[in-house]
């Protein structure tokens, strides 16, 4: 049987499209690499003590923040205590994403990304599933699903146990939900996650953070945590009680940044937040701490503006 021109144009349109994605979608699957340019600190060494600029912090939560020891880390059950999704922004480490597909049609049904050594697996239900009840428990991975709209993949997040906001102590709770956009531009992905906490934030607290594609394989799970001795007595919760955490006045002392900025809230989020603090803010004649290279001590800034200047 002979067939028309139309019809075998048809045919190849229709296998064309059967060996393609469906349009607005792109690959996710590999091996991303992080590139910690952006708050280096923060997913570095780590923040300072009492810092929780940026933060829509509310009363309750930093309350219970500046009652936070990071000595808590060295108590034997808190060592294993893994990071919840957020921390696929807040941390430092790449990801390694894989697909879970339906095995009599092909089509994806989660994509998966590996755990690490502190945070678990994050599996994104593709397949249209509906999030537990709220009732049901929480959990370190949390429920996530995912949605393409165009070329981004947003995924929903809910179920996670209660947590850190920063690495130092500022906190999540388990009602917490977050929603992330995965946008990738050639061979970079960029994570945009937003959390919502009705418990701990005021508003919403948006982080990104940057990957890019690696050729060298990745490793799916992170080495195990193993617990051990670190000098904290059993039954002792290294804690500050309310008016005695001691690095309260850390900030204000090297840079001279006033305490309203240090203890956040959902002003220190704007660039306009600079104005209300300018007669507040002294800048110090030297930096003697993460002054961005030069010597031990610090270096000498260039002459400082007047004191009323933002």
């Amino acid at each position: 049987m002979r067939l028309s021109a139309s019809t075998r144009l048809l045919f190849v349109l229709l296998a064309l499209a059967s060996a393609t994605p469906a349009f607005g979608q792109v690959e996710l699957a590999g091996t991303w690499a992080a590139r910690n340019h952006e708050d280096a600190l923060e997913r570095g060494a780590g923040p300072y003590a009492v810092d929780y600029t940026g933060l829509p912090l509310s009363e309750e939560a930093r309350s219970k923040a500046l009652a936070y020891s990071a000595n808590q880390l060295s108590m034997i059950e808190r060592q294993c205590m893994l990071y919840t999704q957020l921390y696929l922004v807040l941390g430092p480490f790449g990801l390694t994403i894989w697909k879970e597909t339906d095995q009599v049609n092909g089509e994806t049904v989660a994509l998966v990304i590996g755990a690490w050594e502190d945070r678990g697996p994050m599996t994104i239900w593709m397949d249209g599933r509906p999030h537990p009840s709220r009732n049901a428990p929480r959990t370190r991975e949390g429920f996530t699903t995912g949605e393409w709209q165009g070329n981004t993949l947003v995924t929903r997040t809910t179920h996670m146990k209660t947590n850190y906001l920063r690495r130092n102590g500022a906190p999540a709770s388990d009602e917490a939900e977050m929603t992330m956009h995965f946008l990738r531009h050639d061979n970079l992905l960029t994570l945009v996650a937003s959390l919502e906490d009705p418990i701990s934030l005021t508003e919403p607290y948006v982080l990104s953070k940057t990957f890019e594609l690696s050729a060298a394989p990745g490793r799916p799970i992170g080495p195990p945590c193993q617990p051990g001795y670190e000098g904290v007595a059993p039954g002792r919760v290294p804690h500050f009680l309310p008016g005695r955490n001691p690095f309260i006045g850390e900030l204000t002392d090297l840079y001279g940044i006033p305490r309203q900025a240090i203890l956040g809230g959902a002003a220190t989020m704007y660039p306009e937040f600079r104005k209300s603090i300018r007669d507040e803010f002294a800048r110090p004649a030297q930096c003697r701490r993460n002054c961005g290279g030069g010597p031990p001590g610090g270096v000498a800034p260039p002459p400082a503006p007047p004191r009323n200047q933002p």
